[in-house]
């Protein structure tokens, strides 16, 4: 499947589950001037890298092993093929599902057993022999079987840097937190509505705003953030399809548009990639269309380009997207058996 895609330029790099017949870790050339990706090598030696985040320096690529064991590692990506730089970490916590880099260190969000990692990333951008800390989740939601438990989905620094902000799936909430001598620790935990089952957050470019993605519920929590104080404040909830759904709607990925104008969103087993128009302290739906595979489990913006990975289907989609509607239109496509997220270098 693949072409060498060591050729220099803009360079993407995309997840899999292996436990689904998965690559594993997947490099990618983008087209000079173009989104469509050329496929390079694809790395195996990680089981189910689902997500991945690139350092500043763009050297050195952090991935989860979305495992019931739970590991995080780190891979030197400066040549064509990436690189283990050393052993994958274990986290302490099952099935983590997304990692982000804060306060040097790695933070993984432990869907399995709810909880949230820091392991230290050294000065040479490998990763510390074990964890530092770890802030265990608690609570549960109305969901029965989706919420009898604690599920962290995502953790990311929001925009000012000074706080780590973890979305939890089990417990309907947001928790805000810090570390203190390595460890994350809770500052505020905020409520959602019971049974909407948070999966993500996108913080606006204004720093002010943020959006809350539902998988439970097929609809989009617009929220004020202040970054002096550390709270998120919800404000309103946001339908992402024009009509009750014809049967699984569970959303998945969401980005804000650079400019601040757009939110998109996508949902699984509708199978489709939402636009809202941002209106100040709200969103407003214009339509949807669709993702161009199935089971879009992940969704991302690059350089006026939309990207999904699409698990069931296998592929890559991406989409131009119109500037004056934010409406995205197919451009094409790469096969990617098992697909989960692509990020782009």
């Amino acid at each position: 499947m693949a072409q060498d895609g060591n050729s220099g330029g803009r360079r993407a790099f995309i997840g899999s589950f292996t436990a689904a017949g998965g690559p594993g870790l997947v490099t990618a050339q983008v087209a000079p001037g173009g989104g469509a990706l050329t496929l390079g090598p694809a790395v195996n030696s990680l089981p189910d890298p689902s997500y991945l985040v690139l350092s500043p320096e763009q050297d050195t690529l952090y991935a989860v092993s979305e495992t019931a064991e739970g590991a995080v590692a780190a891979f030197r990506v400066g040549g064509g093929r990436p690189e283990l730089a050393g052993p994958p970490v274990p986290v302490d916590g099952s099935g983590p599902t997304h990692l982000a880099l804060y306060d040097g260190h790695v933070l993984t969000a432990n869907y399995g057993s709810g909880s949230v990692t820091a392991v230290p990333v050294r000065p040479d951008g490998a990763l510390a022999a074990k964890p530092s800390g770890l802030l265990q989740h608690t609570g549960s939601g109305p969901h029965d079987r989706r919420q009898r438990g604690p599920h962290a989905h995502q953790v990311q620094p929001d925009p000012s840097g000074r706080w780590a902000v973890s979305v939890d799936l089990g417990t309907d909430s947001v928790r805000v937190c810090a570390l203190a001598d390595g460890a994350p620790v809770l500052h505020r935990e905020i409520a959602l509505r019971p049974g909407s089952g948070p999966r993500h957050l996108a913080f606006h470019p204004d720093g002010e705003h943020a959006y809350v993605v539902n998988e439970l519920t097929p609809t989009v929590t617009v929220c004020r953030w202040d970054a002096g104080s550390g709270s998120l404040k919800p404000l309103t909830e946001v339908p992402v399809l024009p009509g009750a759904p014809a049967g699984d709607a569970y959303p998945s990925g969401i980005v804000v548009s650079p400019d601040g104008r757009f939110v998109w969103t996508a949902t699984r087993g509708e199978d489709v990639l939402s636009v809202l128009a941002v209106t100040g302290d709200g969103l407003r739906l214009l339509g949807a269309v669709t993702c161009g595979g199935n089971w879009p489990r992940a969704l991302a913006e690059h350089a006026g380009f939309l990207y999904v990975a699409n698990e069931r289907s296998g592929d890559v989609t991406w989409f131009t997207v119109d500037e004056a509607t934010g409406l995205p239109r197919y451009d094409g496509s790469v096969p990617v058996p098992a697909a989960s997220c692509v990020v782009f270098g």
